[in-house]
């Protein structure tokens, strides 16, 4: 991309220039392989490395630097993208043109960011015992969290079958088992090799221009080591089974979650986008208009697609009873879509739902960085503004094709302990 350079061995920065913002925001995220043996390691890096550093060693003297700083704010974060998992921080600060004398921010809170990855607080040469422990609970407690939003279990369990073979199953934040079992001794080996094997993508959006944004980042991140650089490993894309799998687990409920994923052998990805809104992606598709408006068959109904992998899933709360038919019935909507049986509003309003989802992305400085970390993490190459175009030039019978290569693979349901099927 025009607006990505690489500023020293393995650290990137992608400027997104923004005039229309009182705040800026920079953020700086390892960018790793996606793996089992390693995922809960990397989730719990950043929450331990931002309860302190060497010059403000715990959170008081940490948030009293920030409120030097106008209230900035610098919070951690671990997301998935496609196979990699990106862990690292996000700050917001006051845009430069509203602090108070003109005072200039970038680049004290450029220098925090930098100690945070650079210089954590240790203790007897390894991270603090206690904030170790401290976060390996916060994790822990996260981990088990997600079971209590029934409909996310089910999302998740769906993936850890589908994907049973693949990294793409690993949860992001990793396992509870793994968590507790790490030590503030292999947490701080594991850093050092994560910093100077991995690539770091940084981040900034806002009014500073980019010689100057440059210049921050790389007095910031000056003695980042840089070791054996490892390529990340190709995204993996698998073909669906013979036949279809179907997976059942009981938990005290009362409404059903059905989770259902296929995979698409097209490489088609923007007509592939258009064939999910058209299928379940905005509130006037298929599976909302058909199965739950019309049939009444499930409480809610939405799909979704994962373009780095290839995989289309279904996401809807259903009524025991109905499993077989909302199965059969959502199994239908998508042959519609391949059959081409869609009025031109359908896909006037998919179209739509897709132009003001890109556009709209210059409003929100979050929402940019997010997208271009999707970007860059999956080695793909493309701004709004083209994807937009490539969408705009799909045509009907492309869509057709892209919804006709979608071969179930995986079904999940998650039932009330009483509930029959």
């Amino acid at each position: 991309m025009q607006n990505r350079s690489e500023l020293m061995p393995g650290v990137f920065l992608t400027h997104l220039s923004a005039q229309k913002f009182k705040t800026g925001l920079l953020s700086a995220h390892l960018v790793t392989p996606l793996r089992k043996e390693t995922a809960s390691l990397n989730a719990l890096l950043p929450a331990v490395l931002r309860r302190g550093t060497a010059k403000y060693p715990d959170m008081e003297s940490l948030s009293a630097a920030l409120d030097t700083l106008y209230g900035a704010q610098i919070d951690y974060t671990v997301r998935k993208k496609g196979e990699r998992q990106c862990v690292g921080f996000v700050s917001s600060f006051i845009d430069d043109r509203y602090a108070p004398g003109g005072e200039q921010l970038l680049e004290p809170v450029a220098e925090l960011l930098g100690e945070l990855f650079l210089a954590p607080a240790l203790e007897n040469g390894v991270f603090v015992p206690a904030y170790v422990e401290g976060e390996k609970q916060n994790l822990i407690d996260g981990i088990r969290a997600i079971r209590n939003d029934k409909q996310d279990w089910a999302d998740v369990r769906l993936m850890q079958e589908m994907c049973a073979k693949e990294h793409y199953g690993v949860l992001r934040l990793g396992d509870e088992m793994s968590t507790a079992a790490i030590t503030p001794a292999a947490l701080y080996d594991h850093y050092g090799k994560v910093l100077a094997q991995s690539r770091l993508e940084l981040y900034y959006c806002g009014s500073a221009d980019r010689q100057r944004v440059e210049n921050a980042l790389r007095a910031a991140f000056a003695n980042l080591p840089r070791g054996e650089m490892k390529d990340l490993p190709a995204m993996e894309k698998w073909a669906a089974p013979a036949a279809p799998r179907y997976f059942t687990e009981e938990m005290d409920i009362t409404q059903g979650k059905l989770s259902m994923g296929w995979r698409c052998a097209t490489d088609d990805v923007p007509a592939m986008i258009l064939a999910n809104l058209l299928f379940g992606g905005t509130s006037n598709a298929k599976l909302f208009m058909n199965v739950r408006e019309k049939l009444s068959l499930c409480y809610y109904a939405s799909s979704s697609f994962a373009r780095s992998k290839g995989i289309l899933t279904v996401a809807c709360g259903i009524e025991p009873k109905n499993y077989d038919t909302a199965v059969a019935e959502i199994n239908a909507q998508l042959q519609a879509v391949a059959n081409g049986e869609w009025e031109d509003w359908e896909l006037d309003g998919a179209m739509a739902t897709m132009c003001s989802s890109l556009t709209s992305l210059q409003d929100a400085q979050g929402a940019q960085e997010n997208y271009y970390l999707g970007q860059n993490a999956t080695d793909t190459d493309e701004t709004p503004e083209e994807l937009l175009a490539a969408l705009q030039a799909v045509t009907p019978q492309r869509i057709r094709d892209a919804a006709a290569s979608c071969t179930l693979d995986t079904v999940f349901f998650l039932k009330g302990k009483e509930a029959a099927v």
